[in-house]
C-alpha cells in the first residue's frame, strides 16, 4: 500500500482512482438496481452493462450528500457537522423521497423533532442496515492511504442514522476504499475491512461465514448460492447480510472490473447497494478507466430519485475536490 506522501505525489492518478471510486457507486448502484427488477431479468436475464433507463438511487444520492458534509467540513467531520449537513440538504430541501432505506427516514425525522447524534442513530428503526455503509465511498476517497482516519470518519457520518453494526459496516468500507486507493491488494482491502469488525459481533461473525464460503469455494460460480443461502436475513437484508457479500463477491472476482459487475449486479435483493460498493472498490483500484466514458458521462449528475440537491452537484467533481482537500490536509 503506497503511503500518503507517494498518493499525492501523482495527483492524475489519485484523481483518476477518486473518480473510479464514486463513479463505479454510481455505475454499481444503477445496474444494480436495474440486475435485481424482475422486468429487466425478464428481458435481458442478466444484465451486463449500463442500460439506457439505468439512474442513480438513494446510495449515490446520499454518498453525495457524504461528500459534500465532507467538503463543507474540510475533512474535519463530527456527528454535529454531518447533522448540520442533513438539516440544509435534505430537511430544508422539503425532505426525502420516497426511495431510501427505513433508517434514513428515521434519522431525518428524529432530526426534525430537535434529536441529536448518536440518539438519532441509536433510537431508530432498522439502524443495523446497510444505509451508512452505501455512502462511506467519500471518506475513503478523502483518507486514501490512512484506513484509520477513513474509518474514524465514516463514524462520524453514520452515527446519524445508524447503530452498531450499521457503524461497523460504514467503517469497513471507508477503510477498504481507503486502502484501495493507495495501490492496495485485495488480500491487504479484505485485512483492513475484516480487522474493524469487533469480535462476537453479527457482523464479524457473518464476515467470518462469507469468508469460510471463499475459502471452500473459490471459484464465484460455485460459491454464488452459499452466499445468498448462508448470509440471508428474513423479511428485510441487514449489514451482517450484504457487507460480507460485498466482500465475498470483490474478493473472488479479484477486484477485475467487468466480473464485480456482472456478479455483483444481478445478485438480486440488495443489487444495487451491493453492486455499488464493490464497484467502487474495483473502481478504486483501477481508476477511471474501469468503466467505459460514456457511462461516467451518463451517471455522473445524479437523478434526484432520493436527493433533489443532489441534482446539482457533480460526481467526477465532487470527486476532484476530495482529492484538492486531502492534498490540502496532508497526512
Amino acid at each position: 500500500m503506497k503511503t500518503k506522501a507517494e498518493i499525492v505525489a501523482d495527483r492524475a492518478e489519485f484523481e483518476s482512482r477518486a473518480i473510479g471510486a464514486f463513479v463505479g457507486l454510481a455505475v454499481g448502484d444503477a445496474v444494480g438496481d436495474l440486475g435485481r427488477s424482475q422486468d429487466h431479468r425478464n428481458r435481458y436475464g442478466l444484465i451486463t452493462r449500463l442500460l439506457e433507463d439505468g439512474k442513480s438511487t438513494d446510495d449515490t444520492e446520499f454518498g453525495v450528500l457524504t461528500a459534500r458534509a465532507l467538503l463543507d467540513s474540510k475533512g474535519a467531520l463530527t456527528p454535529e457537522k454531518t447533522a448540520e449537513a442533513w438539516r440544509r440538504y435534505i430537511l430544508d430541501r422539503g425532505g426525502a423521497k420516497k426511495r431510501a432505506g427505513r433508517p434514513l427516514y428515521g434519522a431525518i425525522e428524529n432530526l426534525s423533532r430537535g434529536m441529536k447524534p448518536p440518539l438519532t442513530g441509536k433510537f431508530n428503526v432498522m439502524n443495523i442496515d446497510d444505509g451508512a455503509a452505501m455512502r462511506a465511498t467519500p471518506h475513503g476517497i478523502l483518507w486514501a492511504g490512512n484506513p484509520q482516519r477513513a474509518a474514524e470518519s465514516a463514524m462520524a457520518d453514520a452515527c446519524v442514522s445508524h447503530d452498531a453494526d450499521g457503524i461497523w459496516a460504514a467503517q469497513a468500507v471507508a477503510a477498504a476504499v481507503a486502502v484501495a486507493m493507495a495501490d492496495g491488494t485485495v488480500e491487504e482491502i479484505m485485512e483492513t475491512a475484516c480487522a474493524l469488525l469487533p469480535p462476537r459481533s453479527w457482523i464479524a461473525s457473518a464476515m467470518d461465514t462469507a469468508m469460510d464460503i471463499c475459502d471452500r469455494l473459490p471459484n464465484i460460480e460455485e460459491a454464488y448460492e452459499e452466499l445468498h443461502t448462508k448470509l440471508w436475513t428474513p423479511e428485510h437484508a441487514a449489514s451482517p447480510e450484504a457487507i460480507p457479500q460485498v466482500f465475498a463477491i470483490f474478493r473472488l472476482c479479484g477486484g477485475n472490473p467487468k466480473r464485480s459487475l456482472l456478479w455483483s449486479a444481478n445478485f438480486g435483493r440488495d443489487a444495487d447497494t451491493i453492486a455499488g460498493l464493490v464497484c467502487s472498490l474495483s473502481g478504486a483500484m483501477h481508476g477511471a478507466s474501469a468503466f467505459l466514458p460514456d457511462w461516467i458521462e451518463s451517471l455522473r449528475k445524479p437523478s434526484g430519485t432520493c436527493l433533489d440537491f443532489a441534482m446539482e452537484e457533480d460526481i467526477v467533481a465532487l470527486a476532484k475536490d476530495l482529492v484538492a482537500l486531502s492534498c490540502e490536509m496532508g497526512a
